[in-house]
């Protein structure tokens, strides 16, 4: 017979402790549910656009904008090269003897002609008083060998002489004849040795420094290895030289086919900002060189008052043809991206929006946009830095107007198109 079971006073003791325990997590996990419900609440009212809400919407950025500037620019190369002179002479004598005299002060501009060193002439003086004096002679012996041949040629019957005879005063007077040339060109030989003994500038130009000082001995044998006195270089016009692109030389070589002038070419000296020194292209080479692909080129410039020296370096820029209509837009406006360049256009519904562009040569401070924008493109030049493509913005018209800015300084490896200037 099975009993019924009966709990003990322990088992109702954990039983009831155990329901209170499972009661508690049920309120703990109803009070987080609450909770939620709570915050969701409040952040749905927060968010909820009630009539007469405080929250303002995010204003739009303002923007300057302007059509690009199209005005008719001259494009230019830039180079770098050095001035030389156009003729240069080293002083050298044609004869030999003691420095008597020096004519002139180092650095002096000489006339061609003028006397720049005297070599004692006397030894030379006398040589032609001798060679005239062997002149004289001569004329003497021929006068009377002429007089014997008159007397004898005339005769007949008689008087008459033989042939020998006549043939041998004929020869006498051929040889007086001979004999008196060679003195007089001994005269003409030692009078050029009187006149080389003042050696005179050959060309105009500046003179350098003298090589030697009054009293030294000078040789002037063996012509090109005779003693140097000093150089002169003339400055007058002056040359202009430099390497120039394959390029140029191909527009040149067109250029002479249609008979157009020479190109225009300006030049800046070191501690200058502007091209004040105006010359033409005077001269390329008869060939490229087959390692840097460019050709020697030479620009003439007038130097009438001496102020460009040879060795100067200077900075040139060759006009690359006639001017152009250009479309200009601030230098800043162009921006980066990676590997190209890129303007901000605002379009009708006011999205800010990137146009690629081609740039050229920068002009009082413009950029050149060679292609990529439209006269009519609304170009954002200023607080372009708060405008984003696909923004929404608000825009103020404005107009861009160039400024004069100093011109930048070229480099040895960049002859390219990298300026240009406005044309009044």
């Amino acid at each position: 017979m099975n009993l019924p079971f009966i709990p003990s006073d322990q088992a109702v003791y954990e039983e009831h402790v155990s329901g209170a325990r499972a009661g508690k997590r049920n309120i703990r996990r109803w009070a987080i549910v609450a909770a939620a419900f709570v915050i969701v609440g409040g952040i749905s009212w927060k968010l909820i656009d009630w009539p007469g809400s405080a929250v303002a919407a995010v204003p739009q950025v303002t923007v300057g904008v302007a059509h690009p500037l199209i005005r008719e620019v001259k494009q230019w190369d830039d180079y770098v090269g050095r001035f030389s002179p156009s003729r240069s002479v080293e002083v050298r004598p044609r004869v030999s003897g003691a420095i008597a005299a020096i004519h002139f002060r180092d650095g002096d501009y000489v006339r061609k002609g003028a006397p720049l060193f005297t070599i004692d002439p006397r030894p030379y003086r006398a040589a032609l008083a001798e060679a005239q004096a062997d002149a004289a002679s001569a004329r003497s012996a021929l006068e009377l060998a002429r007089a014997d041949y008159g007397r004898v040629s005339g005769l007949t019957g008689d008087e008459a002489i033989s042939a020998s005879e006549i043939d041998a005063l004929r020869a006498k007077v051929r040889s007086a004849t001979a004999a008196l040339a060679a003195a007089q060109a001994r005269v003409r030989t030692r009078a050029l040795d009187v006149e080389f003994s003042t050696v005179r500038a050959p060309i105009s130009g500046r003179v350098s420094d003298r090589r030697v000082d009054a009293g030294n001995l000078v040789s002037g044998e063996g012509g090109a290895n005779a003693t140097l006195l000093t150089t002169i270089n003339a400055i007058d016009p002056i040359y202009f030289d430099f390497d120039a692109s394959e390029a140029l030389f191909l527009k040149t070589q067109r250029d002479r086919a249609a008979n157009q002038q020479p190109g225009e070419v300006e030049v800046r000296l070191q501690d200058e900002t502007d091209y004040r020194w105006k010359g033409r292209l005077d001269f390329t080479d008869n060939g490229l060189d087959s390692r840097s692909g460019t050709i020697r080129s030479r620009a003439t410039f007038a130097n009438s008052k001496g102020f460009l020296t040879p060795g100067m370096f200077g900075n040139m820029r060759l006009a690359t043809g006639g001017t152009v209509q250009a479309m200009l837009v601030p230098d800043a406006a162009v921006q980066s991206d990676q590997t190209r360049k890129v303007v901000l256009v605002v379009g009708r519904e006011g999205t800010v929006a990137a146009k690629p562009v081609t740039i050229g040569p920068l002009v009082d401070g413009l950029r050149v946009i060679r292609s990529g924008l439209v006269k009519g493109d609304a170009v954002v030049i200023s607080n372009f830095q708060a405008a984003a493509p696909g923004s929404k913005v608000s825009v103020k018209s404005t107009t861009i107007r160039p400024e004069k800015r100093s011109e930048p300084t070229a480099t040895p490896s960049e002859p390219m198109a990298a300026q240009a200037t406005l044309v009044d």
